[in-house]
């Protein structure tokens, strides 16, 4: 009976998100492609119509790709529950391995190959056709294979030892095991946040120190004065991959870095890419990268006693379309299931992770307001819009929803509004 109830509860949630995304994607490309005839009047002394075209076109192509791979994915998601084959799949690889951890594990990975396999033409198409269609491609089919390839030996070194300790602790550690699992996880996670940047970031990009002096003195004063201290100023060869461009910072404690992609420097004024980095200083002063964490640890440990519970339900299993195996471990098979079925319940909650990010992203936007000067901030957004043919005027529930920035129009009012309050303080 709970089987059945489950199997359409999850039917019906899926059939709902499917019918969401839909809805949103072809209201997003029919309210672009109604607005691709002129460009908004707030940009149109910066923005030509050509590149307002060009973003339009290039946003409706994206939106389209995504609802190809949307059914795809639904396709496969169905496959591997409802219609057993991931019930296939554990009878291949316990017949190979005969149970134990080897299973366990094994299963863990041919699930992921089958998979990452499903998604390399679509990644391939997104990179060789969509992005080589609108100018943004620099990336060879040989360094496509390397980074994919250094990718499975990062989830081998990585990842197996990490399922080993999950999995090990759900056998043996006890009704709690999900709480230990939990502070594993998250020491994992903190342990990445130190290594990336010096160890996994170079292994797929040349980072070089910051070699303009002008620039670099600027940037150390912005620091000085807002009381943010790293370990030195970077530049990334992003160009190799791509012509889109971005700054961040990385790293933990100690490890923060300041990293410019080289395609931005070859853009921004020194004064622009001033502001660009205060506003991503403001996430940091503003707690906004300590919040994130923290609710993502407050998610991951809610999951995991979900799963905790979850995973010793027969109708879990079988309400998904796996009937588990007597006398064997199923921690394995109950992990893929809960990957599987989480996204297609927690869909709907989208949009209010989108109204935090947008919210920090307003505050952020006025932090870098408050120690540059917000035409700076303003007149580099406008430029990483129309290098990165980001629309101008995208669906409004379709942007809410979605995205984790504000909308272009909304964010560069929300600016101006700063500058007209930093033009009557100077009057005062």
């Amino acid at each position: 009976m709970y089987s059945h109830a489950f199997s359409f509860l999850f039917v019906a949630f899926l059939a709902l998100t499917l019918a969401v995304r839909f809805w949103l994607a072809s209201r997003h490309i029919r309210h672009v492609l109604a607005n691709r005839g002129a460009v908004p009047a707030e940009f149109a002394a910066t923005i030509p119509l050509a590149a307002h075209q060009k973003a339009a076109d290039y946003t409706v192509a994206r939106t389209k790709l995504g609802l190809v791979t949307m059914f795809v994915n639904a396709a496969v998601l169905i496959g591997f529950t409802l219609l057993g084959g991931l019930e296939w799949l554990s009878v291949k690889v316990f017949g190979l391995t005969g149970g134990g951890m080897t299973y366990q594990l094994g299963l863990l990975a041919a699930f992921a190959v089958v998979s990452g396999v499903i998604d390399i033409p679509f990644d391939y198409y997104k990179q060789f056709v969509l992005e080589e269609r609108f100018g943004f491609n620099k990336m060879s089919v040989g360094l496509f294979v390397a980074d994919m390839g250094k990718g499975v030996l990062l989830a081998v070194a990585l990842g197996l030892p990490l399922a080993w300790i999950v999995l090990t602790l759900m056998a043996k550690a006890g009704p709690l095991w999900w709480l230990y699992a939990w502070c594993v996880w998250s020491g994992f996670q903190l342990l990445m946040m130190v290594l990336f940047p010096t160890v996994i970031a170079p292994l797929f990009n040349k980072f070089t120190p910051l070699a303009d002096e002008a620039l670099k003195s600027r940037i150390e004063g912005l620091m000085r004065r807002v009381g943010f201290a790293s370990k030195g100023l970077f530049v990334m060869d992003g160009s190799k991959r791509s012509a889109h461009g971005n700054a961040y910072f990385s790293g933990f404690g100690a490890a923060k870095r300041i990293v410019f992609f080289d395609t931005l420097l070859s853009r921004l004024a020194p004064q622009e890419i001033e502001a660009v980095l205060a506003h991503e200083l403001g996430h940091f002063k503003l707690k906004h990268i300590v919040k994130r964490i923290g609710l993502m640890f407050a998610l991951s440990l809610a999951f995991l006693a979900l799963l905790g519970w979850l995973k010793d339900q027969v109708w879990f299993y079988t309400g998904l379309g796996v009937t588990p195996m007597i006398g064997q471990n199923n921690d394995a098979l109950a992990l893929i299931l809960f990957m599987l079925a989480l996204p297609v319940f927690t869909f709907l909650f989208g949009p209010l992770a989108s109204l935090s990010s947008r919210k920090h992203e307003f505050e952020a936007d006025a932090f870098a307001a408050q120690h540059t000067d917000a035409h700076d901030l303003v007149s580099a957004l406008v430029k990483m819009y129309e290098d990165n043919a980001s629309t101008l005027t995208p669906d409004p529930l379709h942007s809410a929803f979605y995205d984790s920035h504000p909308p272009a129009a909304i964010r560069v009012q929300h600016l101006n509004r700063h500058l007209g309050r930093q033009l009557d303080m100077a009057h005062v």
